[in-house]
């Protein structure tokens, strides 16, 4: 997986949530919550898992998406943080789907080193809370979960987008196909691999 600068993630971040209106309730993950962590890493799910139970929650961890699902059933978990990149064939977003579905009111964060419009906006669609970028820690996750996102469903992104946008889109898109190998991706866009790079070195188009 490849990462983007950290003034590109910053920037999709922001941009991601841009029609999301947020409010701040009263802080549920003060009392024990169960937390499924999927994440093909076992190294960062250990670590996430550690830190949730030290702040007195139940953590259960799964590396892909069918056993977050048998996990799922059977702790019933009242929040779920999932990477969208994950082995087997499906990945987060076909979780985020499942976990909707067969545990309502189940406040579900997607994590990912790398992503775009696009997909922050599918995964809300789909049912997730919240869309982090990482690097980032149980803290900045358990604040997310703080975070109730208003019932609206998202709609399109307002006004017409510049060719720009269009042409970013698409990169991360084909990006995302390639599992962020830049070079395979940059084959499929028909460019030099050295031009996408100084295209994933900018700051996304604002529209």
């Amino acid at each position: 997986m490849v990462g983007l600068p950290l003034n590109v993630a910053s920037g999709l971040h922001r941009l991601a949530h841009e029609r999301l209106q947020t409010k701040t309730r009263s802080v549920i993950m003060k009392n024990g919550l169960t937390v499924l962590v999927v994440d093909d890493d076992v190294a960062f799910r250990t670590r996430l898992m550690k830190a949730f139970a030290a702040r007195g929650h139940a953590a259960h961890g799964a590396g892909t998406v069918d056993e977050a699902v048998e996990v799922a059933a059977r702790v019933k978990p009242g929040a779920a943080v999932v990477d969208l990149k994950m082995p087997g064939g499906k990945n987060g977003l076909d979780l985020v789907s499942e976990l909707v579905t067969r545990h309502p009111g189940i406040q579900v964060a997607v994590l990912t080193g790398y992503g775009s419009i696009a997909t922050a906006v599918d995964a809300v669609r789909k049912g997730a809370i919240n869309y982090l970028m990482k690097p980032l820690d149980a803290d900045q996750i358990l604040a997310a979960f703080d975070a109730e996102v208003s019932e609206e469903p998202p709609g399109e992104l307002e006004g017409t987008p510049s060719l720009a946008r269009v042409e970013w889109e698409h990169i991360q898109r084909v990006l995302t196909d390639c599992d962020g190998n830049i070079s395979l991706a940059a084959r499929r866009l028909g460019i030099h691999r050295r031009s996408l790079q100084r295209k994933l070195g900018k700051l996304p188009p604002l529209e």
